[in-house]
């Protein structure tokens, strides 16, 4: 029997909003092309993909699902990908290793705007993508409107091959724009060719006519038989549209319903003639499908319960074999995913997506090679900035040694997260993009773990200061235990210094009033009492001058003195006026025009200084907001934000000064933390 020779692969990462029916697509895709027998609900939780108990709990893609399938005579690797924007790393990590992209969308022109920073990412990384509209039965929109809607999101002509049939409303089928074939929907099966409706005809002919000068833009040799009304030849508009998709000048445009089938079937034939193969995508990115060198990259890091670490890698160039190291490490096996299953190969061609086992070293991103070390070093997605954190503590006091460990592989998995012990609160400070994800994070320490969690907001690291002068204040540490006693008696002028120059210590004895063996004592018995002040904070801006004492030839010692230091502090720092410092951010806060002036608003009821606003540079219809925002106001920002936004709205931050707190909530900090 002759083995069946496939082309390819080509790799497909399927995106799209929260909720669009990503996953229920790739159901959909799996069945047709035989790689399932039966489809999968994500109600039931018997998909392929989201089979995590995060997920399953969710109902949500919650981290990269991957999966393979063959047709036309075309070997096919899915990349089904989160649509939270608060996993949009997992996404963006995953797209770099995709051929192309199929955004998918609900027929509603409302929703369209949480598209943008997809489309953004898509078009800045010049991956080729098609828009495939889910959930047409549930249209309220006309398809023209829908279009419209998109355009408005996409720097790239969108361009429709199909238009839709409707009988009362309800999607019974399409007209194929390349062919002007009609065809009506059947469930489960395929569609059949019906007669083009008069109704539809001229509708039919202006989108075609449409998508036909689009492709001319693009193609002089169209756009002459266009001039000249010669109708263009099928294969060649085919042509055309597998052209300009693989180099990312169109968006072509299909639709259907993922749950019936409906649609699914002429996406397969679209992206078995359109699709462009994997080694032209690696000509793109100025790489050689059959190089010397053998070039790979780590789309997603797992840690599973039995096998271990696994790296989803995309082969770029040259081959592997199992048993080859990569930068180093023996690979422990080379797996085809199919969402939770692991199916063992013995090789892997460039193009291919394959899961490898224990490359310990090797992280998300990673550029690996087989020759030690690689000749380049491939692009890698932009690592998000944090935007939201808790304060974790495990529930066992004696699980505390195993967090850092598990935290660190929750970090290779999603170099989104962030973790630190705080040098102030002494709290250890989980950080990520958002509500969701950190819940989603602590289930898996949790489940994956062991290390339940108690959480809260973290304390905000307030600073406090003085805003007098405080002069000659003595502090006398005398004490007799028989025997040797304990003397140490010094003078300190305490002065308030410009906001951010810190701390400092000065020292203008004479006469050896204060031998100078002590005096570094007495620096460190102000250091240790600044640690935490009259208000009972860490004390900034203060400049410190020892500038008398006395001393006992028998009697006095390092500890001595700065007992006496610390004497002459605690004495002398509350009548200085102290005052409470909380830490302020520089916030920069993205948004679409339209929701800018909501965004002012927000900054307003948030304590902010707004420094003003202009045009996001490279993405049309945006606005950057530059604001001054204490960081006690920070913590639920970006649950506010997305809320008033359509999710699509997010901040960069750095921390950037400290200002006094106002006295009515000075009086409130101060109540809670003594409480």
């Amino acid at each position: 029997m002759t083995q069946k020779v496939l082309a390819g692969p080509r790799n497909v990462a399927i995106v799209g909003p929260y909720s669009s029916g990503k996953t229920t697509l790739l159901e959909s895709l799996l069945y047709i092309g035989k790689a399932i027998t039966r489809k999968g609900k994500i109600e039931e939780g018997t998909t392929l993909g989201d089979a995590t108990p995060e997920a399953r709990d969710r109902t949500m893609t919650v981290e990269l699902n991957a999966a393979s399938a063959e047709y036309g005579g075309v070997r096919f690797n899915f990349l089904d990908c989160p649509g939270s924007v608060e996993l949009q790393q997992e996404t963006d990590n995953a797209l770099i290793g995709a051929d192309a992209a199929i955004i998918v969308c609900e027929a509603d022109p409302s929703r369209v705007l949480t598209l943008a920073p997809l489309f953004q990412f898509l078009d800045s990384w010049e991956i080729p993508h098609l828009i495939w509209i889910n959930k047409m039965d549930r249209a309220t929109a006309p398809f023209q409107e829908v279009l419209e809607a998109l355009k408005t999101v996409s720097s790239r002509p969108i361009l429709p091959q199909q238009y839709p049939i409707r009988e009362d409303q309800r999607l019974v089928g399409f007209i194929d724009l390349i062919t002007e074939q009609a065809y009506h929907y059947h469930a489960n099966a395929p569609a059949d060719p019906v007669p083009l409706p008069a109704t539809l005809k001229a509708q039919e002919h202006a989108a075609r006519d449409e998508m036909l000068e689009a492709l001319a833009d693009f193609d002089d040799h169209l756009l002459e038989e266009l001039l000249e009304e010669i109708e263009p030849p099928q294969e060649e508009i085919i042509k055309d549209l597998k052209q300009d998709l693989g180099a990312d000048l169109i968006v072509p445009v299909f639709f259907g319903i993922a749950s019936d089938d409906y649609g699914t079937r002429p996406l397969w034939d679209a992206l078995v003639k359109e699709a462009p193969e994997a080694n032209a995508t690696a000509a793109n990115r100025g790489l050689e499908a059959d190089g010397d060198e053998t070039l790979a990259q780590v789309l997603k890091t797992f840690y599973t319960p039995q096998g271990g670490k696994l790296s989803l890698v995309r082969l770029w160039q040259g081959s592997l074999s199992d048993g080859d190291s990569l930068n180093g490490d023996r690979m422990g096996g080379i797996y085809q995913l199919m969402g939770q299953q692991q199916n063992s190969v013995t090789q892997a061609q460039a193009g291919d997506i394959v899961a490898i086992a224990r490359l310990d070293s090797a992280l998300t991103g990673a550029t690996l090679t087989t020759h030690g070390e690689p000749s380049v070093e491939l692009p890698t997605a932009e690592v998000l900035a944090p935007v939201y954190a808790l304060a974790i503590t495990p529930e066992k006091r004696s699980d505390e040694v195993k967090l850092t460990d598990a935290l660190t592989k929750l970090m290779e998995e999603d170099p989104s997260l962030r973790w630190e012990q705080h040098g102030d609160t002494h709290e250890v400070i989980l950080w990520g993009q958002g509500e969701v994800h950190l819940n989603i994070t602590l289930d898996r320490l949790r489940r994956k773990y062991n290390l339940p969690m108690t959480t809260h907001l973290p304390r905000v690291p307030y600073k406090e200061t003085i805003r007098k002068a405080g002069k000659e204040i003595r502090g006398r540490y005398k004490h007799q235990t028989g025997g040797h006693g304990q003397f140490g008696d010094v003078y300190l002028d305490i002065q308030p210094l410009d906001r951010g120059a810190g701390f400092s210590f000065d020292q203008k004895i004479v006469g050896g009033v204060v031998p100078r063996q002590y005096i570094p004592s007495v620096e460190t018995g102000v250091r240790e009492y600044l640690s935490q002040g009259p208000l009972g904070f860490p004390v900034v801006d203060v400049a410190v001058t020892l500038t008398n004492g006395s001393y006992h030839n028998v009697d006095s010692s390092d500890q001595a003195f700065k007992q006496a230091a610390r004497i002459a502090m605690q004495e002398g720092l509350p009548k200085c006026e102290p005052v409470l410092l909380e830490p302020v951010d520089a916030v920069e806060i993205s948004v679409p025009t339209s929701f800018t002036s909501n965004v002012l608003k927000l900054i307003s009821t948030h304590r902010g200084q707004i420094l003003g606003y202009e045009g996001k540079a490279g993405w049309q219809g945006w606005d950057v907001v530059s604001a001054y925002i204490p960081e006690a106001e920070m913590q639920k920002l970006i649950l506010e934000l997305r809320s008033l936004s359509m999710g699509v709205g997010t901040f960069n931050w750095k921390y950037d000064h400290l200002n006094p707190v106002p006295d009515e909530l000075r009086d409130r900090i101060l109540a809670e933390t003594s409480s």
